[in-house]
């Protein structure tokens, strides 16, 4: 029985030991204060990069958020790589401005490809003609100053650069708030303080930039696992660059609203960051030891937290399993097992509220759901632990979540919830 407790526990200890740095995070992230560089500050020349698949009730949203930045409308330029569509979505941006391509391959699948084909076809079409490139989801929207805002860290000489990720259907649903409460903990208590403290944050998905330098150095992008934004900061953390925040660049997106549609996506993450660790796991591991903490906090991203769970899971299964005779052994094993439950649940639930309660005023959505759905959120994460164990044993492809959230409906929700 006793060895049941101990075991737990000593789980318990090394999961803390392993991310106790992200605690410290919280504090950091709260108290600190960046110090901005006093650079002359110079309007640069972009180019927008925007994949898409059949995004045709959402894309013009994006480009005309794009027209709509206090930026010069000249010094910016929207490419879209309409990928293997069945839809209007190329004719559609086009009618809003933009410059599209479109490809249909359907063995080469996925936004990695896409990606690499339509910045090689950027490149071709305009050699030298952009100091760096932004990427962003289809279903993406921008506040008014996010190019000068990122700008901004540009001429601070900073080469890749990642946004702060909100999200437009917050309230719809647990799911969609879960997911967005995700990605708000990630900007504010993993890439802000990573920033403050010289470190490197890692892209997720959208809302990024990377200069012309990086650019050519790959001559393209050579990105194409399951989670390329993880894999392309892997990379470059290893090559010894960072990826700096910019807090004050906001981009809002569209997050699942089933379960279905959350499922396949995080399947699709899981499978890739295991294919991330597969390809870079042993250089991040090199970096760890000789001390880079960039190195050390991106392999903790992708590996640590599923192995450790799944080590519990197993050990908890089989006593349980071996003690099914016993009724006193049965239940202090139950009973270990609810504890770690509880301990988990609680964790994630101060992850989750933290987050509300700091950015409570950026979060569109009722008071009332912001406080329920907190509830919901550590279950959301703990579906993790199936849906990675599903990973390791199942192909996966690339498959696009629907979109159909638009820029009006979000409108309509920031009137009704006063912003």
């Amino acid at each position: 029985m006793e060895t049941v407790k101990t075991m737990n526990l000593l789980i318990g200890i090394l999961f803390a030991a392993v991310y106790a740095y992200q605690f410290l995070y919280v504090p950091l992230s709260l108290l600190g204060k960046e110090k901005r560089k006093d650079v002359p500050l110079k309007e640069h020349r972009y180019a927008v990069l925007i994949c898409a698949r059949n995004e045709e009730k959402v894309i013009g949203d994006l480009l005309d958020s794009l027209a709509a930045q206090d930026y010069p409308r000249e010094l910016l330029d929207c490419y879209v790589m309409a990928d293997n569509c069945t839809d209007a979505t190329a004719s559609v941006a086009e009618a809003h401005g933009a410059c599209v391509f479109e490809r249909f391959d359907a063995v080469k699948r996925g936004k990695g490809y896409a990606l690499d084909t339509l910045l090689k076809a950027v490149r071709q079409k305009a050699p030298g003609k952009y100091t760096g490139y932004f990427v962003f989801d289809a279903d993406n929207l921008l506040a008014a100053d996010y190019i000068r805002q990122m700008n901004r860290r540009v001429c601070e000489g900073c080469e890749l650069i990642t946004s702060y990720r909100n999200s437009k259907n917050y309230s719809h649903n647990w799911i969609s708030a879960a997911s967005a409460l995700w990605f708000l903990r990630e900007s504010r208590y993993l890439n802000y303080p990573r920033h403050l403290c010289g470190s490197s944050g890692a892209v997720s998905g959208t809302g990024f930039y990377f200069s012309e330098t990086v650019a050519a150095e790959n001559d393209g992008w050579p990105y194409h696992l399951l989670t390329e934004d993880v894999e392309f900061s892997a990379d470059q953390i290893l090559k010894g660059r960072k990826v700096a925040f910019c807090k004050e660049a906001v981009l809002y997106d569209e997050q699942p609203v089933t379960l279905m549609d959350s499922f396949r996506q995080r399947l699709r993450w899981s499978k890739g960051f295991f294919q991330v660790f597969h390809r870079y796991g042993k250089e991040l591991a090199a970096g760890s030891l000789k001390g880079s903490f960039a190195c050390y906090d991106l392999l903790n991203t992708i590996m640590p937290a599923f192995v450790l769970s799944v080590v519990s899971l197993l050990l908890n299964g089989i006593c349980l399993f071996a003690s099914l005779k016993n009724t006193a052994v049965l239940r202090t094993v139950l009973q270990s097992q609810g504890m770690a439950f509880a301990g988990a649940y609680l964790t994630l639930f101060l992850c989750g509220l933290i987050t509300t309660l700091s950015e409570w005023r950026k979060i569109c959505a009722p008071a009332y759901k912001k406080i329920l759905y907190l509830f919901s959120f550590p279950v959301f994460m703990m579906m993790y632990l199936p849906i990675s164990v599903l990973a390791l044993f199942t192909a996966v492809r690339w498959d696009p979540i629907p979109h159909s959230f638009t820029a009006g409906q979000f409108r309509r929700e920031l009137r009704e919830n006063g912003r």
